[in-house]
């Protein structure tokens, strides 16, 4: 006998799901990983290793007044690159990623599973038992779990958390724009210091046309060129490593007594307001730190380590002792301090400058590719409006390329690059979206160490004051400059927050009113086989956000359209808090009423790291998992239903051998079906806030969501639904 609340149910575990078992993790060889190592030089550290073009002459804006003010800085950048390159990033940040991926979402979709924070409840319990879905339950009565009822039970702090992961998702995306404009223009300055006639005009024109030309090379995707990039960051950082021990030997060898911490305390003490201030430039040694773990699903962990620790970090500590010995014995060069201490021999000169040229390029490809990554995973997480993904490699997942935000980001570092001309106001406002990010990251990585690492309450303060401290204490140096350029990236940052939280609070009132309207199942049971209508050939997917439940957009279509298609399937697209979902465990599939109705739902899940690219087999293969569903099922037996259980009210069929086949197997009748052809039946919903709801409701919905619903693509141009088979259904939504 089926009841109404057996009727939405799985039939069972195995009967619910097509799953394969995956083939335990292989350890990596050595030699793999060192491979690993040569190759993520070319993608995770191009930024941070080309910052010694600009670092000191950011510190010292207005010149060098004393000479130990150098070996102060130079202490000031040592610690920084060790306490949060090193020390953070690379031995405690690379072990809290999402199944080998990283970054801020990976933080936030790693908290959502084992934290009731998903604003969007589309989830379902079988969602757990992906081999990709790790948890870790927590223990009662301990601090963790304290924290976990806490963030469940406040609205308010769950916001927070939102916001907190917007706002770094929106310093990333400035980090796009500003990065390119500062590392290209700090490159070609080096013309003029080999020829002084060369004007600032000819290099600003120099770095658009350079600009202009990298973003018109994304289209091509980084696989094409990719095999390029290591061995030119390889030579790069052999070369400022070389030149910072001729540096060394030849200026000044006693550089090296700058390791004394002491000489911090004895800086400030000299420079104090001016010293505080200086911070802002100290902490662009370390921009590109946070790519060493929001690039993390493209290596391993060990590789990433390896290639820091064994290249990295000794290069850019001799680059950066080279450069103050030069000062110490040169202190007036301080503006261009990398390429004057370049011997001016042509033979070394040229080719150092070409090398740091194409790494400034390589760096800003890094930084554009990586803010494709991440609003690629923050509109699968609904958090940004829907745009074109296209995927550049077969062989990476992480290579994407999105054509409307390249030619955004390229107006916008041009505009940057014209509008400052100087890297100097440039670094102001870099610094602003390196450490906003750097900043956002310690909070989150808190929350993991105490929830789902479920370390000591007081190691995980320790980690929390040291490090958020230590990046206050920047934020709020580069703050300052405001007036100087930084009001950029906080613009820039307020114009995308406004954004993504509107696109993510119109999302989540759109589905929460779904849910709240959604059809009984006693509705349709009444409605018998036929759902009172005629049951035409063929198989109707019906595309839904709901995981749970008919959305009411169904009943609608049942007024106005006197047929529906003999198979009928509500078809759920949903992007679960996870890097990936296998391909033999996408499709979900359930039953909805007896076995006569033909009516089915199926989520179709995917992690953030996925691309729901074009597929010309994803019918078949939505097609082939309903076949299997439907056999596994009548293998193991199913509760049957007896006309008694469901009130009979039911319309006769006009193909009675179509609808009517409680004798006939069921895969033959899906076959004919499939054969019969696939209609995608899509709502086109318009949302409008009530008359009753707040101003600021009123605003969001009425002006902001629904404009950005206009401008955005929709859900058949992103599910790829050719328009012959598409039939979209028109209803207006009252939040």
């Amino acid at each position: 006998m089926w009841s109404l609340d057996q009727i939405d149910q799985p039939l069972g575990d195995d009967a619910a799901r097509i799953q394969s078992m995956q083939a335990p993790a292989k350890r990596v060889s050595t030699a793999a990983t060192l491979r690993l190592a040569f190759l993520s030089l070319g993608v995770v550290y191009g930024d941070i290793g080309t910052s010694p073009l600009y670092v000191f002459s950011n510190i010292f804006p207005d010149g060098i007044q004393h000479r130990e003010d150098v070996l102060g800085a130079l202490s000031l950048i040592v610690y920084t690159i060790t306490l949060i390159a090193l020390v953070k990033y690379v031995f405690i940040a690379l072990r809290s990623g999402d199944n080998g991926e990283g970054g801020t979402f990976a933080l936030y979709s790693l908290i959502c599973r084992h934290v009731k924070v998903n604003t969007i409840s589309n989830q379902h319990p079988t969602d757990r038992e992906l081999t990709t879905y790790s948890f870790r339950a927590v223990p009662e009565k301990s601090h963790a779990h304290k924290v976990k009822v806490a963030l469940e039970k406040s609205q308010t702090l769950q916001k927070i958390l939102l916001v907190l992961v917007l706002l770094g998702t929106s310093m990333v995306i400035g980090d796009g724009m500003l990065s390119p404009a500062i590392s290209v223009l700090s490159s070609v300055r080096g013309l003029r210091v080999a020829h002084l006639s060369v004007s600032d005009d000819a290099i600003l024109v120099l770095a658009l046309v350079i600009l202009v030309g990298l973003f018109c090379m994304q289209r091509i995707g980084t696989a094409r060129v990719g095999f390029m990039f290591a061995p030119i960051i390889f030579v790069w950082f052999l070369a400022i490593g070389a030149l910072g021990v001729y540096n060394i030997v030849v200026h000044d060898p006693s550089i090296f007594k700058a390791l004394n911490p002491h000489y911090i305390i004895r800086y400030f003490g000299r420079q104090k307001t001016r010293g505080w201030e200086s911070l802002g430039g100290v902490f662009l040694a370390i921009t590109g730190a946070e790519a060493l773990f929001a690039d993390l699903g493209h290596f391993s962990a060990s590789s990433i380590q390896l290639a820091f620790t064994g290249m990295v970090f000794p290069c850019l500590l001799a680059a950066y002792m080279g450069q103050a010995a030069y000062l110490m014995k040169l202190p007036d060069d301080v503006n261009d301090a990398f390429y004057k201490s370049i011997p001016k021999t042509p033979a070394v000169y040229w080719p150092v400058f070409v090398i740091a040229t194409a790494s400034a390029v390589i760096a800003s490809q890094a930084t554009i590719s990586a803010t494709f990554s991440i609003i690629k995973q923050a509109v699968a997480l609904g958090c940004f409006p829907r745009v074109k993904i296209v995927h550049t490699s077969y062989k990476y997942l992480g290579q994407v390329y999105i054509p409307e935000v390249n030619w955004l980001l390229m107006v916008a570092c041009l505009v940057i690059t014209a509008g400052f001309r100087e890297t100097m106001q440039i670094a102001n406002a870099y610094g602003i979206a390196v450490v906003g990010v750097m900043l956002v990251t310690t909070l989150l990585m808190a929350l993991v160490m105490l929830i789902i690492w479920q370390r000591n309450l007081l190691l995980v303060l320790a980690f929390l004051v040291v490090f958020g401290s230590l990046e206050s204490t920047y934020i709020s140096a580069v703050l300052v400059k405001v007036e100087k350029g930084g009001w950029v990236p906080l613009a820039i940052g307020a114009f995308l927050l406004i954004v993504m939280y509107t696109w993510h609070y119109g999302t989540t009132e759109r589905h929460s009113f779904e849910l709240q309207n959604k059809v009984s199942l006693g509705w349709i049971l009444r409605l018998g086989p036929g759902l009172g209508m005629v049951r035409l050939p063929g198989i109707g997917l019906f595309y839904t956000e709901l995981a749970h439940g008919v959305p009411s957009i169904f009943s609608h279509f049942l007024t106005h359209f006197p047929a529906i298609h003999s198979i009928l399937m509500f078809v759920c697209v949903k992007y679960l808090p996870v890097s990936t979902v296998p391909k033999a465990e996408r499709f979900h599939i359930r039953r909805i009423g007896p076995r006569e109705f033909r009516m089915y739902r199926c989520a179709v899940r995917y992690g953030y790291k996925d691309l729901h690219k074009k597929d010309d087999e994803f019918d078949e293969l939505l097609f082939q998992a309903l076949r299997s569903f439907v056999r596994y099922e009548s293998m193991v037996g199913s509760v049957e239903n007896s006309d008694d259980s469901i009130e009979s009210s039911r319309v006769v069929s006009a193909e009675p051998t179509r609808s009517n086949i409680d004798s006939e197997d069921e895969g033959d009748f899906l076959g004919r079906a499939r054969q019969d052809g696939i209609v995608h039946i899509m709502g086109n919903t318009v949302m409008k806030a009530r008359e009753a709801s707040s101003f600021w409701k009123r605003v969001a919905i009425n002006f902001g969501y629904s404009f950005l619903r206009r401008i955005c693509r929709g859900s058949s141009v992103v599910y790829h639904i050719p328009h012959e088979s598409l039939l979209h259904v028109g209803v207006v939504y009252d939040v």
